[in-house]
């Protein structure tokens, strides 16, 4: 297995850990934040987000949200090029989706266009530095690797948040 080839294991496990933390559950439970957790939809739609904001930059192409028209779909009451990052309770609270079809749909259209970009580019790549405002500077594997780990972790939040709707 090659490098690109783990890349693409990765990004695959995130795409199982995205299904199965809304599998079985209603929009309503979804939609739920307990206290002031985030909710299920939250977490997922913010990993969509950064996942297709970062990969899209480094593929040099337009975002899979508005490219497909997914923020329509969506109709959020924020700004077209939010990705969740820094958000307030009042901003949370405004990422409400209409199914869960809806927010699985957008992540698996992310999903397939990172695979399609990891197709296209070779291990030599992943070398290549495409930021150097960060030291050490960052190369395109580092990138990749910090969205999987990122996605992984809101993934793992999603499913304790739905552990706790499920068995309280």
């Amino acid at each position: 297995m090659d490098s690109v080839e783990v890349l693409t294991d990765g990004f695959d496990r995130v795409r199982q850990s995205v299904h199965d933390a809304v599998r079985g559950l209603k929009v309503s439970q979804i939609n739920e934040r307990i206290g002031q957790s985030n909710s299920i939809a939250w977490l997922l739609w913010h990993l969509a987000r950064v996942q297709d904001d970062h990969v899209s930059e480094v593929a040099e192409r337009e975002q899979t949200w508005t490219a497909d028209g997914w923020y329509r779909r969506f109709g959020l009451d924020l700004p077209q090029d939010d990705t969740g990052f820094g958000h307030t309770n009042e901003e949370v609270d405004l990422v409400q989706v209409r199914s869960v079809r809806l927010l699985t749909g957008y992540y698996d259209a992310v999903h397939e266009r990172t695979l399609a970009y990891l197709d296209d580019i070779s291990a030599e790549d992943l070398d290549v530095v495409i930021d150097e405002s960060w030291s050490p500077p960052v190369t395109l594997g580092v990138r990749l690797v910090s969205v999987i780990a990122d996605d992984l972790q809101h993934a793992g939040q999603a499913a304790f948040v739905r552990g706790l709707l499920l068995h309280r």
